[in-house]
């Protein structure tokens, strides 16, 4: 069992940063893929960012260049620093994990899921 607790969400103007954070619980986290998704209202869950146990890490084409995922493994933890934020990215961000395999783009792929945490942008 993994559970998945996301934090660091929040209000931010166009152009801002923030940091998301996703702490897990249970054994084996660092051998699981990790994944950042995002669901607006009214729109299907879309894939951000992956990344695998040795640190590889793949993006959207809407994010690539401005988020970086990380991953510290001593403390069970992933990491979405965003950068140049825009309305656009506005949505509830979504932790998730993958016990086997490479990283995925279809959220159906993953295991596990967090709460969420919600970001709004503002122009």
């Amino acid at each position: 069992q993994v559970q998945l607790v996301e934090s660091g969400g929040g209000l931010v103007q166009a152009g801002g940063s923030l940091r998301l954070s996703c702490a897990a619980s249970g054994r084996a986290f660092s051998s699981h893929t990790m994944g950042w998704f995002r669901q607006a209202p009214g729109k299907e869950r879309e894939f951000v960012a992956a990344i695998g146990w040795s640190g590889g890490s793949t993006y959207a084409d809407s994010v690539k260049g401005r988020f970086t995922m990380s991953r510290d493994n001593a403390k069970n933890a992933v990491y979405l620093q965003m950068y140049s934020l825009k309305p656009e990215d506005t949505a509830a961000y979504y932790c998730a994990a993958r016990l086997l395999g490479l990283g995925s783009r279809t959220p159906l792929d993953y295991n596990y899921w967090g709460q969420g945490t919600q970001v709004t942008v503002s122009s």
